[in-house]
């Protein structure tokens, strides 16, 4: 769609049908569900023993929706364009409304790695994350985790399978297995889940 149509009533729709956005080859945001998903299981992953050792040895500090504008731009790739500033800005509006959140860490005061996603009931949609020193993003997606669990949700929802994800625990769900899934997840009351403010996209 053109610049300035996408909203974040849109966006919330979408998430709530387990569908999430991505820019085509033309920049025009599309929205997309999967037949199956990718997903993180009891919010959950597989720590090897090299991201063990860090998480152990310490030296970053983390922190939970202070920079999110910062993670999201962060996370622009030049070789990879599913993400716009059109998208960036929507993202930015649901943070605001209180749905979408970012993990963030911090080395010597400044950000070594981050992730970003929507959270809807007890299910959080991650969209991408980003590492600037060795394993701060592993990091960054193992501290996610850590505060999902917490905080009550079900899954975190990886989209799309690949090979760095599935090392880190992540599963592959069937179409059924999806549906069943995020309609018992979105279900679950959780604090960042849950739309606090009215759009003020037009």
């Amino acid at each position: 769609m053109p610049d300035g149509q996408l909203t974040t009533d849109m966006l919330w729709a979408a998430y709530q049908e387990g569908a999430f956005p991505m820019a085509d080859d033309s920049g025009d945001v599309q929205f997309y569900l999967t037949r199956g998903r990718a997903v993180f299981p009891g919010c959950s992953m597989r720590v090897n023993r090299s991201l063990a050792k860090q998480i152990r040895k310490g030296g970053y500090q983390v922190t939970f929706d202070t920079a999110f504008d910062e993670v999201v731009a962060a996370c622009f790739r030049p070789r990879d364009n599913w993400l716009t500033p059109e998208l960036a800005r929507v993202y930015g509006e649901a943070h605001r409304e209180g749905w979408a959140h970012s993990c963030e860490v911090w080395v010597g005061g400044e950000l070594a790695g981050g992730i970003f996603g929507e959270a809807v009931g007890g299910w959080f949609s991650a969209d991408s994350m980003f590492t600037r020193h060795t394993d701060m993003g592993k990091i960054a997606l193992f501290e996610l985790l850590k505060k999902l669990r917490d905080l009550g949700f079900v899954c975190l929802d990886s989209q799309i399978m690949n090979s760095h994800t599935a090392r880190l625990g992540c599963v592959q769900l069937t179409e059924q297995e999806f549906h069943q899934i995020f309609t018992e997840s979105i279900a679950v009351e959780t604090a960042w889940g849950r739309r606090q403010a009215a759009s003020s996209s037009t």
